[in-house]
């Protein structure tokens, strides 16, 4: 039975979830788990493994997928504790360091102005945007990350070349930069070698045996094992050596290289018989039988390392490497016993199949399940091929993979001996040895009991200044009856000696180059740059890549990266194609901020809305609504009763049943509010005769409209419609509209509503959920001029007495003034920047500048916050209203931090839950409105200019405070709540914007 969690926006690395779903796996009730980001390419394993769910599928790139597979119902009581544990330990393991930490590139770059390397651990599937990115920003890259497609990899080094900077990688695993350990790496001891490998455990290999033999490196470059292919041809490769050529500490050149392509390899060569300095260079696979020129051609990564540090140490260059090693005291096996080979390292096991394949004559390498070496029973395995480390840790880091192969070899007869490595250093398992011993010693017990003989060889690649320590690890294994030699190729032949056969090589002689020379090309100020000075690293991933950086002398800058639009790889290519736009839009979008920033919105007055919308006066019935176009049909239950609300105070009918038999039979037409300048609470319905205050923009000289806030409970615009609420509907149509334009008349220029919001933000008001401070103010302005008014006294203590009671007053008149505000920043301008946003209770809809009056729309979402007594989640209606247009001024939800009296009633907790919503609301928009500062917020002002670009970026949708209608009609408002505006509208409009541009978005 499948059990699933979706920790949404919890975005974790892959290898930190490889090792919890390892802890997981070993619960004694859990058949099988995977705990994984909700990428495609990690559904895809889901579902290879039959562990994708239904939730699982509708998991976002940065969501956290937890799946159990388990008989057991509580099982999820169990695995959450600890997966919380987990990532909480990670988290304080990681301190002030990852609270410090970047999320974008900008911030990165503002942290580290002078960053010169850009260190990739991140899914493949998103790595070749954020890799142009860095070289974009003129940043070498070091590319751990792999799965980048060949294409893409020929591109960002042609990019690189271009550009004058490396890209190291995809797929480099190792490096030394100025001394520098970077990623998965050994400490070696400085000095006057460089490498340049097309090979991660090959670089390894050879610096730790060059440090065990008293030399140094003072550069190791990984190029990725592409590098070398025909596709690619070298560019990497030879921008490197061209590099450490002209780099003057540099007096060694080393070359490593998994087989090449041949016209590749040759180009190599004779860019490395051009150069001034010796090389010694290893292409796995030949077998040179002499030296060429000034490039000294290695059979095997020891004989690399000792002539690299012969050239070193300028000695003479030996005819033969070939040390003797003792045979082991033991018995010379079968000849039908076989060598079986479990590798972490991927070169190590293509030596290991090379030699051995060499040694008895088999068929040599294939690359086929893993396999490097498959040829009468003798077989070597990269277990970090990809067949193995899809969804699970690599084996420098997880033991479980190869623990599992050495029981089964364990059982086959014919093994005799398994060869193995342990490579140390920074990002291995901290004592790989000892995660293997209890493996291996179950396994010799089993060979034992059957009456056979099994010996483990094994290697360990490392230093004594590893933090594992080598002389430890080898001691460990030792003294556990591993048979342990210093290299990979002395632990080959050892396997081999103990089958009695002996292991030779054959004498190489410097015989003259016959080919031509090359002029070396010019070598670039970034990447000498780079060579002679201390990394500094923007580290793009995983975290722990910081740690051998910073000890050794560099500098990092921590990026806590995670996918760019929720993964959405559409919205991506969009984001990334709307880069080239950048100066375009900035200068667009100020223009709309500008005029937001700049409004001067005026009360002037409170009439009948047919006064004022034609569209009200024409012979069919017309109601407005809130939010998008909707349909009577498609209306939600409180919609369709403010209906019959509206039509019985219009005197349309006089009964319920009358009024409903109006819509049913398609007699009154739809308009929403905002296509007449309009903007409705909640349901939205606005009649002709319902009074609408009226909102001018002095600044642009438009208009906006709002009907008057009836109050709270059951009232029209949560759908109630009963005799009390027409009845009020009335009362307002007749005396408190009336009155409240009267008192308007008698100031000079109206109300300026601009002075109000900014005294009243500064009392505790956000202007969608709390309005008190707003509603009193706007009472102080007008109670002395209804004091003068010729009515009569009851009328004028009714009208003040409604005002002083309504709390919510001020919202429809904040909405109105939003409308103008935004209407105004309309008026001929472009951009991304949201204009409108609402809903209708079945679409949530935005308008951006660019695009006009067009409307993107998503499914509504269904608020979340506190129910009245007897009331609960299941009562409330889907969201509604067009007073989110608060939001997209900046208040409201937007602006929870101006007021923390209220966030526990909305439901989201105490003052820190708001300023941190305030704080991630800003992170969408462009910038702050000076007008509306909030003390609670250092007097920051409100947010302003909600950009699709950002929202659709970062996957974070703007908060609105929200009233909660009963979902069945008549029953008003039941609750009150925070709501999240639907991701789909951005992204849809962001594909409109793009449309606009002429970008092709498919």
């Amino acid at each position: 039975m499948l059990n699933t969690v979706i920790l949404k926006n919890n975005y974790q690395d892959s290898i930190n979830l490889m090792l919890l779903t390892n802890k997981i796996n070993e619960f004694e009730n859990v058949t099988m788990s995977q705990i994984m980001m909700g990428t495609d390419a990690n559904k895809d394993i889901l579902r290879n493994t039959n562990l994708l769910s239904t939730e699982a599928e509708a998991a976002s790139a940065n969501d956290l997928m937890i799946v159990v597979d388990s008989e057991d119902d509580n099982i999820m009581d169990e695995v959450l504790p600890a997966v919380d544990e987990f990532l909480s330990d990670l988290s304080s393991k990681g301190g002030s360091e990852a609270k410090a930490a970047s999320t974008s590139w900008a911030e990165a770059l503002e942290a580290l102005p002078d960053a010169n390397v850009a260190l990739f651990s991140i899914p493949g599937e998103y790595g070749a945007p954020e890799m142009e990115k860095a070289l974009k920003n003129d940043l070498h890259v070091f590319s751990f990350t792999d799965n980048i497609a060949i294409e893409d990899e020929v591109r960002l080094k042609k990019l690189a070349h271009e550009k004058g900077l490396l890209m190291m990688g995809p797929d480099c695993g190792t490096g030394i930069i100025s001394s520098i350990p970077v990623a998965f790496t050994n400490v070696v001891s400085p000095g006057n070698i460089g490498v340049v490998g097309a090979s991660g455990t090959g670089i390894q290999e050879v610096t730790t045996i060059v440090d065990r033999l008293g030399g140094g490196v003072v550069h190791a470059i990984g190029t990725g094992g592409r590098d070398l292919s025909d596709k690619v041809g070298a560019i990497t490769m030879k921008d490197a050596i061209v590099a450490l050529e002209n780099h003057e500490p540099t007096d060694v050149i080393c070359v490593i290289s998994k087989p090449p392509a041949k016209e590749v390899r040759d180009e190599v060569v004779q860019l490395l018989q051009s150069i001034s300095k010796p090389v010694v260079a290893i292409f796995l696979g030949e077998k040179p039988t002499a030296h060429e020129g000034k490039v000294y051609l290695a059979h095997t990564l020891e004989e690399t390392a000792r002539i690299a540090v012969d050239l070193a140490n300028e000695e003479a260059i030996k005819a033969n490497y070939l040390e003797a090693i003792a045979k082991p005291d033991a018995p010379v096996l079968p000849e039908d016993k076989v060598v079986k080979g479990l590798y972490s390292g991927g070169t190590l096991a293509s030596e290991a199949g090379m030699l051995i394949s060499e040694a008895l004559g088999l068929e040599g390498l294939v690359k086929k399940e893993g396999f490097v070496l498959k040829s009468h029973g003798y077989e070597v395995m990269d277990l970090g091929d990809d067949i193995y480390t899809q969804g699970k840790p690599h084996p420098m880091i997880d033991p479980e993979v190869r623990i599992q192969k050495i029981r089964e070899y364990a059982t086959d007869k014919d093994t005799g001996i398994i060869l193995f490595d342990v490579v140390l250093g920074y990002g291995a398992h901290a004592d790989m040895a000892s995660a293997l011993l209890p493996a291996i010693e179950e396994a010799r017990q089993t060979a034992k009991a059957d009456g056979r003989e099994l010996h483990f060889v094994a290697t360990v690649c490392g230093t004594t200044k590893d933090p594992q320590n080598y002389h430890e690890t080898v001691k460990r294994l030792k003294d556990a009856g591993v048979f342990v030699e210093e290299s990979n190729a002395k632990a080959v032949r050892l396997a081999l000696l103990l089958k009695g056969i002996e292991f030779t090589e054959e004498d190489k002689s410097v015989v003259a180059y016959e080919g031509e020379t090359v002029e070396i090309p010019e070598v670039s100020e970034k990447v000498m740059e780079l060579l002679n000075t201390k990394p500094r690293i923007i580290n793009v991933g995983l975290q722990s890549f910081n740690e051998s950086i910073v000890e050794y002398g560099g500098k990092s800058e921590q990026f806590n990266w995670r996918p760019r639009a929720n993964g959405n790889k559409k919205m991506i290519r969009i984001l990334d194609a709307l880069e080239d736009y950048e100066e375009q839009i900035a200068t667009e979008n100020q223009k709309v901020i500008d005029k937001m920033q700049n409004s001067q919105p005026f009360l002037v007055d409170v009439v009948p809305a047919k006064t004022v919308i034609p569209e009200l006066n024409e012979e069919k019935k017309t109601l407005l609504h809130a939010g998008p176009p909707i349909k009577w049909e498609d209306m939600t239950k409180p919609m369709q009763g403010a209906c019959l609300g509206a039509a019985l105070f219009e005197g349309w009918a006089t009964t319920e049943e009358d009024a409903l038999k109006l819509f049913e039979n398609d007699e009154v037409r739809f308009i929403p509010c905002h296509h007449v300048q309009a903007v409705g609470p909640m349901g939205g319905i606005s009649s002709a005769n319902m009074p609408m205050s009226v909102i001018e923009n002095r600044s642009e000289g438009n208009r906006a409209f709002c009907i008057l806030n009836e109050g709270i409970g059951k009232v029209l615009r949560f759908g109630a419609y009963s005799k009390e609420v027409v009845d009020r509907l009335i009362w307002i149509q007749d005396v408190l509209g009336p009155t409240l334009s009267k008192a308007l008349q008698k100031t000079e220029e109206g109300l300026n509503l601009n002075v109000l919001i900014a005294r009243s933000i500064t009392m505790g008001d956000e202007f969608h959920q709390r309005n008190i401070a707003a509603s009193l103010n706007f009472l102080k302005e007008m109670a002395p001029l209804i004091t003068t008014l010729d009515i009569s006294e009851e009328e004028k203590y009714e009208v003040i007495k409604f005002l002083s009671d309504t709390d919510q007053f001020f919202l429809n008149i904040m909405m109105a003034a939003s409308k103008a505000i935004v209407d105004g920043a309309r008026k001929g301008t472009k951009g991304t920047v949201v204009t409108t946003m609402a809903r209708n209770g079945v679409d949530f809809g935005v308008r951006i500048a660019e695009t006009g009056d067009t409307w993107h729309i998503a499914p509504v979402n269904t608020p979340k916050g506190l129910y009245f007594t007897g009331f609960s989640e299941e009562d409330g209606n889907p969201d509604i209203g067009d007073s989110a247009i608060t939001e997209t001024i900046g208040v409201g939800g937007m602006a929870m931090v101006a007021a923390p009296g209220v966030t526990r009633f909305v439901g989201a907790g105490g003052f820190q839950d708001a300023l941190d919503i305030s704080n991630e609301m800003a992170k969408i928009c462009i910038t702050h409105n000076p007008t509306f500062t909030i003390p609670t917020w250092d007097f920051k002002g409100t947010c302003l200019g909600i950009d699709i670009r950002k929202v659709v970026e970062t996957g974070i949708t703007p908060l609105i405070n929200t009233g909660i209608a009963h979902k069945e009609a008549g029953r008003g408002q039941v609750g009150a709540g925070t709501v999240r505006a639907p991701l789909g509208c951005f992204e849809n409009a962001l594909e409109a914007y793009a449309k606009e541009l002429g970008i092709d978005v498919e």
